[in-house]
């Protein structure tokens, strides 16, 4: 048995369309906080249970007679750290064999804010004495989807990521990595993963890609870091999200987003996703 947690959420339900492709339904389950948002995957034969991170008697049922756990990491920043730790904790009351986590490039090292909870969740799964596999995922293309429209309004983006490049990749090429790992667990034990997108791009280039795909002028703006909290406030975003976004873009800077080691196109066997690709599927909806 495989279980995937936050299954009804944008990485999980690619996870568990790619574990479909090899795996039968009934030897899946989605572990969700949110049974009803999971009718769907109920209705294709996957087994729906209920798991709440921060309700530790759900995970504990939620994960029995699970051989595989893939763990994807909360959205409630901030609050991460003791979640996924009862997470782990549950999965060694359940009998888990092993438990592959969602993490960040270069968590162990990397200054961003948003490594913290994983470096901490990283050093809680090494020591629960589970057997592990760690997936460092990389940027989405995703992440940057939503400007497009944003950067035509305007004929500008905005940031303070300078020239450092940006190895993202397509959520659904992280979702394949992670499918490949749990039903071939044994090669992949023990193992750590950088998974990052195959083409890097820097921010100007993502500005001059948008601008030749869609043939209106869009261009980058860098700024300091604290100019851009200022005018991601000004834009509405809530003062502690803003100061996260602007955190990652100096990380990006200096490098803590950039990985060529092409590992995550050999774990799936294909290219990944580059961020062109994501521009022309935006425009074309």
């Amino acid at each position: 048995m495989i279980a995937v947690t936050g299954a009804t959420g944008q990485l999980g339900r690619l996870v568990i369309e790619a574990l479909l492709k090899t795996r039968p339904a009934s030897s899946i389950i989605a572990a969700v906080r949110n049974p009803e948002a999971a009718s769907d995957l109920a209705t294709q034969g996957v087994i729906v249970r209920y798991a709440d991170y921060d309700k530790p008697e759900s995970l504990e049922a939620a994960f029995a007679g699970v051989e595989n756990l893939l763990l994807i990491s909360s959205s409630e920043v901030g609050r991460r750290e003791p979640q996924h730790k009862a997470a782990i904790d549950a999965a060694k009351r359940a009998g888990v064999k092993l438990l592959a986590y969602t993490s960040i490039l270069q968590a162990d090292v990397s200054p961003l804010f948003l490594a913290g909870e994983h470096r901490n969740t990283e050093a809680a799964l090494k020591a629960s004495g589970l057997d592990y596999v760690i997936l460092r995922n990389g940027w989405y293309c995703e992440n940057y989807a939503g400007a497009v429209s944003k950067a035509l309004e305007h004929g500008a983006m905005i940031g303070s990521a300078g020239d450092g490049a940006i190895s993202a990749a397509a959520r659904r090429d992280y979702a394949e990595a992670a499918a490949a790992v749990l039903v071939d667990a044994k090669r992949h034990k023990g193992k750590t993963y950088e998974l990052a997108g195959d083409k890097a791009f820097t921010m100007a280039q993502l500005a001059a890609q948008i601008a030749e795909r869609s043939g209106k002028p869009v261009t980058y703006t860098n700024m300091p870091q604290a100019d851009y909290v200022a005018a991601l406030k000004a834009a509405g975003l809530p003062e502690a999200f803003a100061g996260v976004l602007a955190d990652a873009d100096a990380g990006i800077s200096k490098g803590w987003l950039f990985n060529d080691s092409h590992t995550l196109s050999q774990l799936i066997g294909h290219p990944t996703t580059a961020m062109d690709e994501t521009i022309s599927a935006v425009l074309q909806a």
